[in-house]
């Protein structure tokens, strides 16, 4: 995988076996054995370590100790059952039994049609769920069938949506389904009697979406990016975006992250001093890890900074040098998307339109089994469960985050009857920001009819709603256990 983070994180072994202790006693079952990974891992590295008792150094001196007491759980159980507060405090780490789908999903690449969706409650009876299109991936399944940003959906192979089935009808493993788009009726769609076939295949999505600059009037030329992942291997492609925006002399800048469920901490410091430039080598952000890690490690490690070039590419990065900029904003803004607007509220004006976001400011790394907890470690076991605990709350300069998510200053939700289409101005959040920039009037003229989203066709994604970094694969054994 790709590094994530400008300042590497040295992978400790604070309470670790040594490579020949971490071997399997002869009578080690597979799901012992993944019992005994996710135990170490979250004892090295879990943000709450010292908070959960089964967690603590002292907890168990033998490793069949820790077989027999996790005998009876499944890999899944384990590490849920040493989550802080799972639901309410943490309620962000994950396992997968597939560590191959989770890296294909932050190089953006996941079994998808290329419909982007969110789900909504219909207004009479809520029970009853309808779908609405976000926007499609271009030359995806979704494209080819003839989706497109707006559409309105209330059936699947026929059935009615409801919240109880919607997990089954869209989220299954079947690869192939029809879709029964309807007529938004003021929150109670009537179906129109048009049906759309859809078949899920790897695709792969390219978040610099729209790059354009609008010219409003004679001195104000607004530059515009949708931006829907912090994706890595994309970071590039960002760039160019604002290469472009730098050629087109703009006035103001609007970053669409309506979508933007986060990503790459990485590449948020990319996109900070895109925006910026000005304060190159300036502090951005900073981590805070449990206290084995900060006791073990540097504390200029925790620093990053904003940056002047591309790390893997050696590219100079395209920087704006604006003193504002301009957010668009929904409650499935996460994370790093979040970060950025953190890390920027410190330097320059920060203004948001949209609804308040998700408010995530911890972040994971993905820990594998194998004596240094990376994909290419000594001794990688053979299954392919892998883990994303959260290992690190993050903040700004001044020491703040917004762990109950940031509230713009025009609350505007989505119309679910007038979409518009996006980078134009028939889209109403963004005609909304655009007068904001040229007015400066926070109020609005009228009332988004505003109905409850209960899921999104991100948001069951591995890589959903995440703040991710990575650590040099350089072990550091400082005690051995279980000998």
């Amino acid at each position: 995988m790709k590094k994530y983070i400008h300042i590497k994180i040295i992978a400790l072994f604070l309470v670790l076996m040594s490579a020949s202790c971490t071997k399997s006693e002869p009578n080690a079952s597979e799901n012992d054995e993944i019992n005994l990974f996710v135990w170490r891992g979250l004892n090295t590295y879990y943000l709450w370590q010292k908070e959960v008792p089964d967690l603590a150094d002292s907890r168990f001196t033998t490793k069949g100790q820790i077989y027999s007491y996790f005998s009876n759980f499944s890999p899944k159980g384990t590490f849920e059952s040493l989550l802080y507060q799972k639901g309410t405090v943490d309620r962000f780490s994950w396992i997968v039994d597939d560590y191959v789908a989770l890296e294909n999903s932050f190089q953006g690449v996941t079994l998808s049609t290329g419909m982007e969706f969110g789900l909504v409650r219909f207004l009479g009876t809520p029970s009853n769920v309808f779908g609405y299109v976000r926007y499609v991936v271009p030359n995806s399944p979704a494209a080819t069938a003839g989706v497109t940003r707006g559409m309105i959906f209330s059936k699947v192979d026929g059935t009615q949506i409801t919240d109880s089935n919607f997990r089954d009808l869209l989220f299954s493993s079947a690869t192939n389904f029809s879709i029964d788009l309807a007529n938004y009726n003021a929150g109670n769609p009537i179906s129109n009697g048009t049906s759309l076939n859809l078949t899920k295949t790897q695709v792969q999505e390219n978040p610099v979406a729209i790059t354009k600059v609008l010219d409003i009037d004679p001195t104000t030329k607004v530059g515009y990016l949708l931006y829907n992942g912090f994706v890595s291997n994309y970071d590039s492609q960002l760039n160019a975006a604002f290469a472009t925006l730098q050629s087109g002399n703009i006035t103001d800048l609007i970053i669409d992250l309506r979508y933007n469920g986060g990503g790459s901490v990485q590449t948020a410091t990319y996109l900070a001093s895109m925006i910026t430039g000005q304060f190159g080598g300036q502090l951005f952000s900073k981590q805070v890890w449990n206290d084995k890690v900060a006791a073990a490690v540097s504390a200029d490690r925790f620093i990053n900074n904003f940056p002047t070039q591309i790390s893997a590419t050696n590219e100079a990065i395209n920087s704006l040098q604006m003193p504002r900029v301009y957010f668009i904003v929904s409650k499935n803004s996460a994370s790093a998307s979040e970060l950025v607007i953190n890390g920027l509220n410190a330097y320059i004006d920060v203004k948001l339109v949209g609804k308040t976001t998700y408010g995530k400011h911890v972040g994971s790394i993905t820990l594998y089994d194998s004596d240094d907890f990376t994909r290419n470690g000594a001794n990688l076991n053979s299954h392919t469960w892998a883990m994303q605990p959260i290992v690190l709350e993050i903040k700004n300069k001044n020491d703040q985050n917004a762990p109950q998510g940031f509230t713009p200053e025009i609350d505007i939700a989505e119309d679910y009857g007038n979409m518009g289409v996006l980078g134009e101005l028939s889209d109403p959040l963004l005609a909304r920001t655009i007068t904001y920039i040229t007015t400066g009037a926070r109020f609005s003229s009228s009332k988004t009819q505003e109905l409850e989203e209960i899921s999104n066709s991100k948001i069951v994604l591995p890589t959903s709603n995440n703040m991710y970094v990575d650590f040099d694969k350089t072990p550091k054994t400082t005690k051995k256990m279980f000998q």
